[in-house]
């Protein structure tokens, strides 16, 4: 009783404080309207950050996850807000729009261009870490997940329940479920079970008129466009019911190096050709950055096999010697553990115990603190003198923090239609590029010299990936193949140039669905999906 006292009064004073002031700024306005805004389940006053806060910088920096994004001159928003209930969301969309402010909706923090968190107009910011309840259904072998949860306290919530059951999600441990989903999401199953929204069965959103939809209600359109089509787009994710997967209570992993006078080109070549033909139960990727060479101090560039096999060691070796001999494969290299400890070892958190997965403030090593990613999408595997080029861009400076992967693919990815979800990028793909290069925070000033070495080095590519469109990952957002205008009515054309490399044909479709639960395009972005505009037809 006493901390609802507490609470109805420090909303009485926020009122009455608004109420003394002129309210003549969009803040001013819209942080009126929330105060007086009817039908809350619980009072809003102490979930409602400004500027003038002692916690806002801490409650925006927290999950700032790319620093890039993170300098005095990066536009911050006017109000965050950290929901409690349902009706804290309905009030900030509702008081939003009447006031004219944009709206972006944080999980995790992992945008890779900062949508979730900046903005070019004036805006607000709400973040769903309050919104993170897990609820395992082992019997049934499903969960209900909140969009502000983890991915780690998911996994974390499976395996207190269950050893033989699992999600196919990535391996880094913070990142959020809404922005992972409504990306597609891949990970160590994603080549025997598909991707993270491929295994999504129900969820609920908040839309623009504040109603709770689930996927009966909001129908099979819009919930086909949630599943890779993109966050911050149709509304606000609330949470997602997904399949759990069966998993041996064994699984076996091995991490190998071999630099280039152990025949790195000529492996990573002929592991183009094998990678995708292996056994679904198979991850199988490869990576490239410069290391300090032990003999002689100097820089030099080395190959990482990385692999996750569901099964033990007596079955991966023979299926490595048979497949695979060149790159020399031995029970000593592979280590058995189980599905949950292999997120720890493969996410480099390793002699860590398993609750780490329930830290989301953890600075997991496999992002640098600022950094640039593109993606890229291989159908013909590339010749050797293709890979010499490549391993050449890593003899430039800037290159000493960058890291290029090849995510190999086929599996189910193979057998799972390209219009099944807006995520396309299925048959014919050989394995995905991620290019990445990283600095730390004090050289944000210096920046654009490791942006240009990640551009050169996609340019170069540009020969050996695929085409018409060039193909692009939504999860790995790239404002630089290009943006929607800030304006209410997002130019269909423009948009297109960066719909179809990361949706390919699916994009119409996406364009219709936006077209049926936003029409008026509140929720938006620089690359959110435009609905189709009334006065033009486009």
């Amino acid at each position: 009783m006493e901390s609802q006292y507490i609470s109805s009064m420090l909303a009485l004073l926020f009122a009455a404080f608004l109420s003394l002031s002129s309210a003549t700024s969009p803040q001013e306005n819209f942080l009126r309207c929330l105060s007086f805004s009817s039908n809350l389940s619980s009072p809003i006053a102490r979930v409602v950050y400004t500027p003038n806060n002692a916690s806002y910088s801490s409650i925006l920096e927290s999950r700032v996850r790319n620093l890039r994004f993170w300098t005095p001159n990066t536009p911050k928003p006017l109000v965050i807000v950290t929901p409690l209930v349902t009706s804290h969301i309905q009030a900030t969309i509702r008081c939003s729009r009447k006031h004219g402010l944009q709206l972006r909706i944080r999980s995790g923090g992992h945008d890779y261009e900062g949508l979730s968190y900046v903005s070019q107009v004036p805006f607000v910011v709400i973040d769903l870490i309050n919104f993170r309840s897990v609820d395992v259904d082992v019997e049934n072998r499903v969960a209900w997940v909140q969009s502000g949860a983890i991915l780690g306290e998911l996994y974390y919530k499976i395996a207190e329940k269950s050893k033989s059951l699992a999600f196919p999600g990535g391996i880094c441990h913070t990142v959020g479920i809404g922005g992972f989903l409504t990306g597609g999401g891949y990970g160590l199953l994603f080549r025997k079970y598909g991707l993270g929204a491929d295994n999504v069965i129900d969820a609920q959103l908040i839309d623009v008129n504040g109603r709770i939809l689930d996927r009966q209600s909001m129908g099979e359109d819009v919930f086909w466009a949630i599943r890779g089509g993109g966050g911050g787009s149709f509304g606000i994710l609330l949470s997602w019911k997904v399949k759990l997967v069966p998993i041996p209570p064994t699984v076996t992993i091995f991490a190998v190096r071999r630099t280039l006078e152990q025949n790195a080109i000529k492996l990573i070549h002929k592991w183009q050709y094998i990678a995708p033909r292996m056994p679904h139960e198979m991850y199988f990727d490869v990576s490239l950055n410069q290391v300090n060479s032990t003999q002689d101090g100097k820089k030099t560039v080395v190959s990482y096999f990385i692999a996750f096999f569901l099964g033990g060691i007596d079955e991966l070796v023979p299926l490595m010697h048979e497949r695979f001999p060149e790159l020399g494969i031995t029970k000593k290299d592979c280590i058995e553990t189980s599905w949950i400890e292999s997120i720890i070892y493969l996410g480099r958190i390793r002699n860590q115990p398993l609750e780490i997965l329930l830290d989301r403030d953890f600075q997991t090593p496999l992002t640098p603190p600022s950094f640039k990613s593109k993606s890229d999408y291989v159908k013909e595997p590339i010749p050797e003198i293709g890979l010499e080029g490549l391993w050449t861009r890593f003899s430039e400076k800037e290159a000493e923090s960058g890291v290029i992967y090849f995510f190999s693919y086929g599996g189910k990815m193979d057998e799972i239609p390209e219009s099944s979800t807006p995520f396309p990028h299925r048959a014919g793909n050989l394995y995905k590029i991620i290019y990445n290069v990283g600095w730390q925070p004090q050289e944000n000033i210096n920046s654009d010299k490791y942006i240009s070495w990640i551009r050169r080095t996609y340019s170069y590519m540009t020969p050996y990936v695929s085409k018409f469109p060039r193909e692009a990952y939504i999860n790995y957002r790239d404002l630089d193949i290009g943006t929607n205008s800030e304006g209410n009515i997002t130019s269909y054309a423009r948009a297109s140039v960066w719909g179809r490399k990361y949706f390919r044909n699916n994009f119409d479709r996406l364009v219709l669905a936006k077209t049926m639960i936003d029409p008026e395009n509140f929720f938006r972005h620089e690359q959110s999906i435009p609905p189709l505009c009334k006065k033009h037809g486009h």
